[in-house]
């Protein structure tokens, strides 16, 4: 009985303190965009359109994000350096170099899923 009131006091306290992801870090689905154009990004740093860098509106800058194209299920990781995007529908923004990886310049906007992984 003590070890479960200990058990439930540690989730108690593990959620309050933010260990474990919140709703708005669970995975996203919806449409992405990409970008090849820019001089600095909203964290200052140079952009660097091969990079694999992607915008997003509410992840921390530094946070490594995985995307996959619903559509060809393939994958790439991304750093957040940038906020965006700025249309409307669009849950985020990839570099030109990440979306090369994950086959969207040919068609500009695919449907993504979008996972934070840290």
């Amino acid at each position: 009985m003590k070890l479960a009131r200990i058990a439930a006091i540690a989730a108690v306290l593990g959620l309050s303190a933010g260990l474990w992801p919140s709703a708005a870090d669970a995975a996203q689905t919806g449409l992405a965009s990409y970008y090849k154009h820019g001089k600095r990004t909203a964290n200052g740093e140079a952009f660097d359109p091969h990079g694999l860098t992607a915008a997003h509106r509410t992840f921390p800058f530094g946070s490594r994000v995985l995307v996959t194209n619903l559509k060809n299920g393939k994958s790439v990781i991304v750093r957040i350096n940038d906020r965006g995007p700025f249309t409307k529908n669009r849950v985020i923004d990839l570099s030109f170099g990440a979306a090369k990886v994950v086959g969207l310049t040919q068609t500009g906007v695919a449907r993504v899923k979008v996972v934070r992984l840290d």
